[in-house]
Parts: structure tokens; C-alpha cells; sequence
């Protein structure tokens, strides 16, 4: 690394963060050196617990994601933010959003928030989160709280990026089927109900429940259809809620109820959170998820790395241009010409890599 690196890492490793910042930056924006700074902290990180925050506009996220912040510091524990922003349209970074409100945490010492935009990123999770929050984890902070925009994709790229998801929402969600069918049923670690307080929001989590205990398999297929059933035998949400209540090998993601507004139910998503941690450290979930997150990391810098060493090379590019033609008159179809180029790139991957490329 250059000497400018080296006196990065010193502060970096001094507790300096100007330092912290500007490795962020580094790493964020992928600056030259970047790859060999996250080299240099990898041995350093693994000790921080993920938390991904998610869920759609208005769901009080920032407000959850203050409140877990104030009680981490209270506890003593460092506290890093990632709060993924929409792109602003006309800087192209992070709108701060996240930050002002905040505020009333941004001051601590203990805690950093980094505004990070999406840049178009399909998954709303800005493509350099995991790198980010690693630099984060290397930096000595105890939890990371990565909050996203909440637009579809972005949950899933959350599932992928931390230890723990939690998924708020609110009575305005909507139709809790809507739910299942964008996919956060199935990545959702615990749920939180905001706004419990208002109309809608008892149905909303009994719904959740609902459908929880009938993944477990619950079903009403063997019961018989008189009035003498008892439903609170047979009742899949209350399966879920002794499930979610449970010290066992499987999880089932409590539902709770909140007013994070009012600081109500912080303190029980926090138990929660525990909950969960200590049950993917006993039954090895933890090793597998991130486990998983490293091989997921690994198999997509071998593909940038291919994809840039064959397209930086001036013989494949001419090879490409000379094929081109053919492809366009069909005497030949793009598969056949890029098995060609995939054959002329054996010998060019063989070859060392040149420095700064």
C-alpha cells in the first residue's frame, strides 16, 4: 500500500475517526487501494453482531433504529449506523434524512452514522454495505444497525448482509398477504408491529402469527367441520407465539408490538434480538450465515475480477469487434462467440495479475 495507506491504517488503528471516516470513503466510493485496506482489517473483523433493519416508508425505522441506539449506549456497547438513502438525483449521494433525525444521537461519541446512497442498486442496499459495515466492525464497534429504504429488493439484500432482520411495520402496511407476497416472510428474524396503538394494528399481528404457525405446518385439513373443533388448540398464531416463546434448534420470529414514538416494546425487541443471536450461536446458524456471506463475497470478486481483466484487454476487445458482424448477419450466435472470447480468456486469467489492475 502507499505511505498515505500506511498512515491511514495508524490512525485507524490509533481510534482516530477522521481516520474511520475517510476509510469509509475509501471503501464506499472503491478508491484505489481499496481492496488492499479491507485486506489489511479482514483479520479484525467477524466480532460485531448485524442487525438489518427494514420495512416500508413511515414505518417509524429511523425511530426504532434511535431507540436501539440510546439503549446499546446505555449499555456501554459502540454503535455503528448505516442508513441506506434513496440517490439524491441531483448530487448523486445519500439524501441525510436518516441523520437529522438522528440528531439527538449523532453527538455521542460512541456512535457513528454514515449516510450511504443506493446509486441505482436494484436491491435499494448500496452496493458497498458489507464492505462498509466490515470497516465498521474492524473499527471496535460492538452492534451495526444497517437501516434500508424499504423498496422490495432491499430486504433481501439486508437478509444477506446481516446476522439478525428486523422487519417493522405498521397497520398501514396493508393486507398482511401482501406482505408474505413481497417476500419479507421469509426474511424476517422478528417482527416488530409500530404504531400499536392504532386501529388495525391487534389483526396485523394476529395475521403474521396466522401465517407463521401455518408454515410450521399447522393445518386444518384433519379437523372436522362442527362446532365443537377447539380453535385455541388448533390455532396456528398461537402455535407461532409458543414457537417464538420456545428455547429450541428452529426459530419462529416473534411479533411484537411497539410505540417507538413513546419508547414502548424497545426493551423487548432488544430481549428478542438476544434471543436470536443466542440461538444462531447454539445451533451454529451464525457460522453458516456468515459463512455464507463470505463465500457470496468471494464468488462476486472473482466475477468483477474476471469480467475486468478480460474486458481491460485490448485482445479481447478486438477479438469481440471482430466477431460482432457475424453475430449481427446470424452466421454465427452470441453463444458460439462468447464461448470464443470465454476460450481466448483461459490463457489470459493464467497470466498474473498487473499491479493497479
Amino acid at each position: 500500500m502507499p505511505r498515505s495507506a500506511d498512515t491511514l491504517l495508524s490512525d485507524f488503528d490509533a481510534g482516530k475517526v477522521p481516520a474511520l471516516a475517510r476509510a469509509v470513503s475509501v471503501v464506499e466510493n472503491h478508491r484505489e487501494g481499496y481492496d488492499a485496506l479491507l485486506g489489511a482489517l479482514h483479520s479484525r473483523t467477524g466480532r460485531a453482531r448485524r442487525i438489518g433493519i427494514t420495512g416500508p416508508p413511515g414505518a417509524g425505522k429511523s425511530t426504532v433504529t434511535a431507540l436501539l441506539v440510546a439503549n446499546y449506549r446505555s449499555a456501554g456497547l459502540k454503535v455503528g449506523v448505516l442508513a441506506v438513502d434513496p440517490t439524491s438525483p441531483f448530487t448523486g449521494g445519500a439524501l441525510l434524512g436518516d441523520r437529522v433525525r438522528m440528531e439527538a444521537i449523532a453527538l455521542d461519541s460512541g456512535v457513528y452514522i454514515r449516510s450511504m446512497a443506493t446509486r441505482g442498486s436494484l436491491g435499494g442496499l448500496a452496493a458497498a454495505t458489507r464492505e462498509v459495515a466490515d470497516v465498521l466492525d474492524a473499527f471496535g464497534f460492538d452492534r451495526i444497525l444497517i437501516e434500508t429504504v424499504g423498496v422490495g429488493q432491499s430486504e433481501l439484500d439486508v437478509a444477506r448482509t446481516a446476522d439478525s432482520t428486523v422487519v417493522v411495520l405498521v397497520p398501514e402496511s396493508g393486507d398482511s398477504i401482501q406482505t408474505l407476497k413481497a417476500g419479507v416472510m421469509e426474511i424476517a428474524d422478528i417482527f416488530v408491529v409500530n404504531k400499536a396503538d392504532r386501529p388495525g394494528a391487534d389483526r396485523l399481528r394476529n395475521d403474521i402469527e396466522l401465517m407463521l404457525g401455518l408454515r410450521k405446518g399447522v393445518s386444518f385439513g384433519n379437523i372436522p367441520a362442527h362446532h365443537g373443533v377447539d380453535l385455541k388448540r388448533v390455532n396456528p398464531a398461537k402455535v407461532a407465539r409458543d414457537a417464538a416463546a420456545s428455547e429450541s434448534n428452529s426459530w419462529t420470529p416473534p411479533v411484537l408490538s411497539a410505540i417507538a414514538r413513546e419508547g414502548k416494546g424497545m426493551q423487548e425487541l432488544i430481549d428478542a434480538l438476544d434471543r436470536h443471536f443466542a440461538y444462531l450461536e447454539r445451533t451454529a446458524k451464525l457460522a453458516e450465515r456468515r459463512g455464507g456471506r463470505t463465500r457470496e463475497r468471494v464468488m462476486e470478486l472473482v466475477e468483477s475480477g474476471f469480467k475486468r481483466r478480460v474486458w481491460s484487454d485490448d485482445a479481447t476487445q478486438r477479438r469481440l469487434e471482430q466477431m460482432l458482424p457475424d453475430v449481427e448477419k446470424r452466421s454465427t450466435t452470441p453463444f458460439d462467440a462468447a464461448e470464443q472470447i470465454l476460450e481466448q480468456s483461459a490463457d489470459l486469467m493464467a497470466k498474473p495479475r498487473e499491479k493497479g489492475r
